[in-house]
């Protein structure tokens, strides 16, 4: 079975990034399939407030165009991607209509349950990027749990990951993810590291909260929960396929914000995507955000992956 890759599109540089990254990842790769979506958001349009009265009325003009627009942005992206190794079978194109925000838009479409991950080009850089030009991305990074978010910001050049791990069930996931999308990549590299705070540190985790996702005798197995689960990170990629040979771990390092300290590893060891698994929406983070919160906001010409 594909595996099933959503992707927002509007014709700026932001999802242009994001179509290069999706080629350098994947072109040539057959069991990749590329949903690319335009929304077009008709709320506060002239006279669409019609539509409620009279739906057979049709769009105004002003959703029409916008509508003739984004598809054109679409059938750019869909021939991009063929000249880059692609297949017609592997792309699917549409635009939608939606009388809510593009963010809420996108959203929904993506929490549905049909993709495996959703990619954004994000627009602008941290919270300065977010008070200028508003950002789909930072609602979606709030807001997105149901299905792993993969947010471009910038150029990214390297195809290595860096996976972040921690003794929590929410890094297994990650890790799980990782595997199964790049699982038949050959070439994949994958770096495990673990960042150790100077100061606080989470509750430990305990065997009974992986139970439920893997099983009493995988976890009696593989799980090293002292050694901050570097063999069971590996054991996951490697039961999705990844060659052993492509797994390293680096060096412990301890540092005052793990997220600062994951962005510098990442770009130590030429890695152009950090892999992160989160913890859900409704668990307090502090003022700051959690870790994967901070390494998003300030990630430059880097790929972050949130699962959670």
């Amino acid at each position: 079975m594909k595996k099933q890759i959503m992707a927002a599109i509007d014709g700026s540089i932001y999802s242009s990034n994001a179509l290069d990254y999706l080629i350098r990842l994947f072109g040539g790769e057959a069991d990749i399939a590329i949903h690319l979506v335009s929304i077009v958001s008709s709320a506060g349009s002239d006279q669409n407030w019609m539509l409620d009265v009279d739906p057979l009325r049709g769009q105004t003009p002003a959703v029409e165009r916008r509508v003739r627009v984004a598809d054109r942005y679409l059938q750019d992206a869909r021939a991009r991607l063929l000249r880059n190794g692609f297949g017609e079978e592997q792309i699917t194109v549409r635009v939608e209509v939606s009388t809510a925000g593009v963010a809420t838009a996108i959203h929904h479409d993506a929490s549905r349950g049909r993709y495996d991950a959703l990619l954004v080009g994000r627009r602008g850089v941290g919270k300065v990027g977010e008070m200028f030009f508003g950002s789909v991305s930072a609602f979606l990074i709030k807001q997105c749990h149901e299905v792993p978010l993969w947010i471009i910001d910038g150029e990214v050049t390297s195809t290595r990951f860096l996976l972040a791990v921690n003794s929590t069930p929410e890094s297994l996931l990650a890790a799980d993810h990782l595997g199964y999308i790049m699982q038949g990549c050959p070439d994949v590299e994958i770096c495990l590291y673990h960042s150790i705070p100077i100061f606080g540190s989470r509750t430990a985790a305990r065997e009974e909260d992986f139970i439920r996702q893997w099983g009493k005798e995988w976890c009696k197995e593989h799980l090293d929960i002292e050694n901050y689960l570097f063999h069971a990170h590996a054991r996951i990629l490697t039961d999705n396929g990844i060659d052993r040979k492509r797994i390293s771990q680096l060096p412990m390092r301890r540092d005052l914000d793990a997220s600062r300290d994951l962005l510098r590893q990442a770009r130590r060891h030429h890695c152009g995507t950090i892999v992160i698994g989160r913890r859900g929406r409704d668990i307090a983070k502090g003022f700051m955000g959690g870790v994967s919160d901070r390494t998003m906001q300030q990630a430059q010409d880097m790929a972050i992956w949130l699962v959670g």
